[in-house]
């Protein structure tokens, strides 16, 4: 399932240095993570790496957008061949 970002989110811009898929971009007021870029760092770390960044808490699983880790290694090779 890919992340989401709550309305705690106080704009610190430290979760979207980490993200390596460029998923996360500036909202307004808070950022805000592209459920089709995000593969919750499946390919390039064993957890989310915006998790741990974040200073609040702030990314949680979207319950909207719920995959199977078979699918985000998918997502995963799909943005690779983008590249």
């Amino acid at each position: 399932m890919s992340l989401m970002i709550t309305e705690e989110c106080i704009a610190c811009d430290a979760c979207r240095e980490e993200c390596p898929n460029e998923a996360i971009d500036e909202g307004d007021p808070t950022y805000m993570i592209d459920p089709d870029r995000c593969t919750e760092c499946v390919g390039y770390y064993d957890e989310p790496s915006c998790v741990g960044a974040c200073p609040v808490d702030a990314i949680i699983p979207d319950p909207d957008n719920v995959e199977s880790v078979e699918e985000l290694k998918y997502k995963f090779e799909q943005l690779q061949n983008e590249e």
